[in-house]
């Protein structure tokens, strides 16, 4: 990362953890805004961890650099995916859990989310990562690398549950690709809870609200 993450916490001694992973060309800061919306009083005091992607250059938008989990070669994903950038990432948020179970955050205490680019790779590091976390949370994304989940998966995180959101008029990531996705990890035995808003691609507060109460339930339950 370019930057360390940033970190917003609604008490002391924070005993959960929410990691969001922001989108191409965002940062960290951009889901401030949203941690400040979710009401999560119940669950105790928590600690948002919002990092900022590494900077490289996107083929998609002409080779420009910016803050990217990894690069984008096509709309749809048709010029294939840049399996070594995500590998990377990967890394990446596997430090920032191992960073919060170091902190005294157990990972039955972490949710791992993401909205577009860092949807995409929630999914990717929450279904490998080789203990159970509290949940995985999607909004406008998919699931990369779906041919070697069967492989790559961790039995840990097979009943963690997963929330996905996404929009019905969204021009980025088609709702089809996402619906694929859903529907690739119900098949998988995952317990997908699926949301759709009449939106494009973006966040709005109907999404926020489900959010909030998928969060609460599974925080205050684990």
């Amino acid at each position: 990362m370019h930057a360390p993450p940033l970190e917003i916490e609604t008490g002391r001694q924070p005993t959960a953890s929410v990691i969001i992973l922001h989108g191409l060309g965002a940062s960290g800061d951009d889901f401030v805004p949203l941690c400040e919306q979710l009401d999560l009083a119940a669950v105790g005091a928590l600690r948002y961890v919002l990092p900022h992607a590494p900077l490289r250059p996107v083929t998609i938008n002409g080779g420009a650099v910016m803050p990217a989990w990894y690069d984008i070669l096509a709309l749809g994903g048709q010029g294939g995916e840049d399996e070594t950038g995500l590998r990377a990432s990967q890394a990446i948020v596997e430090g920032l859990i191992a960073r919060e179970v170091a902190r005294g955050v157990p990972p039955g205490r972490i949710v791992l989310g993401g909205f577009s680019q860092g949807c995409a790779l929630a999914l990717l590091t929450g279904l490998r990562h080789r203990e159970r976390l509290a949940a995985i949370v999607g909004l406008s994304g998919y699931l990369p690398l779906a041919a070697t989940t069967v492989a790559e998966r961790s039995s840990a995180n097979q009943t963690t549950p997963i929330f996905l959101a996404h929009g019905r008029f969204d021009p980025m990531i088609a709702p089809a690709r996402a619906a694929a996705s859903r529907d690739a990890l119900r098949a998988l035995g995952y317990a997908v809870q699926w949301h759709e808003y009449p939106m494009e691609h973006e966040v709005c507060q109907p999404e926020i609200d489900d959010l909030q109460r998928f969060l609460r339930q599974v925080l205050v339950a684990a």
